[in-house]
């Protein structure tokens, strides 16, 4: 490939004659590495004020964003950095997942490609199954995390989506003392010791006993406890029927909500998992009606078969009668499109809030991933997002490929000025963010309602 071209190209893009979008793929049509081509982006657009409208607001910078003071620079003399993530990307996570890719190639795209001195390659790993409608696999997990600590060349591993699948990396990132970094996982006991958490939780995830993960994302023992004080303190809710996947993520959740609703006086008819495999649920739906309840909490991922789930559920129990809510598994595109009508008036949490209801810095963020994916970004594109600052601030920080110095730096996060507003990471990795929203389904939309919170 002659240099010639790619400088023709580029000098096109400078002067108005193409666009972002054309330069790209036109540099990616000649062979041009990627960090090259986000680099000259990058500087074009510090060079130029009339292109920030085309990279982004003056604010989605690196001195707009992460941590104040930490010097950042697109030199790229002391070689590659690798970074990856994993999490399901096929079924019904497709959406999710390559929404939280572009978000991490934008942040990527902000930072010119390079942190620390180093160039930065990223690799999106998926860990689910297509066949068996996207959900994660842990044999798959297990061989993408030890496929990164393998790579001498590593240095951050974000994921994962599912909580299971980070039980299944955690200690394999951890014996390889590579940071790991999450925008999803909510479980408590990843990170937290908790009345609920199975035997020996969360200390035998860490078996070098020195903490190497963190997640952006609220734990579940938030979620849960505002959803059910919600159910109770505001709609009245006195008798509850608990669902959860039997999966580390859903049954957790669904326990938190449990023990929260019956704290605040609710009895729970039944807390029960349901098989994410069966062809129908007409007659669980029905025990559930006959049990006389006025809420059904669902503590379940998308792909395990909620859509049919609730559809089922709808068809014995009225909007009117009864609601249904269900946690962050659920609130995504993938559930409102999957159970059509029977969605329609259920609520769903999130721990933080839906793209479509940020302000400042967060706003213009949405406005350039939704101008990048042609739809409203999932809202785990925003942790995933906030997920490679982290990455790229603690390379940017360190300066060297120093794994140990980069898991100090990432876990030692504070005053990170997020899309969401300013945080920390806590000692036991969590963050100090604890928004949770509440979310309707309304004309085939995920719209926001109002924050939520735990009992006080």
């Amino acid at each position: 490939m002659s240099d010639s071209r790619f400088d023709a190209l580029l000098a096109q893009f400078r002067r108005g004659e193409i666009d972002r979008r054309a330069f790209l793929i036109g540099a990616s049509a000649l062979g041009v590495g990627a960090s090259t081509v986000l680099r000259a982006d990058a500087a074009f657009a510090q060079a130029t004020p009339e292109a920030s409208a085309v990279v982004g607001a003056e604010s989605l910078t690196p001195e707009g964003l992460g941590v104040a003071g930490i010097p950042h620079s697109t030199d790229t003399s002391q070689g590659t950095i690798n970074i990856y993530s994993s999490w399901p990307m096929s079924g019904a996570n497709e959406q999710i997942g390559a929404d939280s890719v572009e978000a991490v190639r934008y942040a990527i795209e902000i930072w010119g490609g390079a942190a620390g001195g180093f160039a930065i390659n990223y690799t999106a790993l998926d860990d689910g199954v297509a066949a068996n409608n996207g959900a994660w696999d842990a044999t798959t997990e297990s061989q993408n995390a030890t496929e990164v600590v393998n790579d001498p060349d590593a240095m951050a591993y974000i994921g994962t989506y599912n909580s299971g699948a980070a039980e299944v990396s955690i200690p394999i990132t951890n014996q390889a003392g590579l940071f790991m970094i999450s925008p999803a996982n909510t479980a408590v006991q990843l990170t937290k010791e908790n009345p609920s958490n199975p035997e020996g939780y969360p200390d035998v995830l860490y078996p070098t006993g020195v903490r190497n993960y963190a997640r952006v994302v609220p734990a579940d023992d938030i979620q849960g406890s505002a959803s059910a004080n919600w159910a109770v303190s505001e709609m009245g809710s006195s008798n509850a029927y608990v669902l959860h996947d039997n999966q580390t993520y859903g049954r957790g959740v669904a326990s938190v909500f449990q023990s929260t609703y019956e704290s605040l006086g609710g009895t729970v008819a039944g807390f029960e998992a349901f098989d994410a495999r069966a062809p129908e649920y007409q007659a669980l739906a029905t025990k559930i009606a006959n049990a006389g309840v006025d809420f059904v909490y669902i503590g379940a991922i998308v792909d395990q078969n909620v859509p049919k789930l609730v559809q089922d559920l709808r068809d014995v129990m009225s909007v009117d009668d009864v609601i249904i809510m269900g946690p962050d598994g659920m609130a995504n595109q993938a559930y409102v499109d999957g159970a059509g009508d029977a969605s329609e008036g259920s609520y769903v949490t999130f721990g933080g809030l839906p793209p479509t209801a940020l302000e400042g810095v967060g706003a213009e963020w949405y406005a350039a991933m939704k101008d990048r994916v042609g739809h409203d970004p999932d809202p785990y594109a925003v942790y995933s997002f906030e997920c490679a600052l982290v990455v790229l601030q603690a390379i940017d920080k360190v300066g060297a490929k120093d794994k140990a110095a980069i898991v100090e730096a990432g876990l030692g996060t504070t005053d990170f000025r997020g899309l969401i507003g300013t945080w920390s990471f806590g000692e036991t990795g969590d963050s100090t963010a604890t928004t949770i929203s509440l979310n309707l389904i309304q004309d085939g939309a995920i719209v926001f309602q109002k924050v939520i919170g735990a009992p006080e």
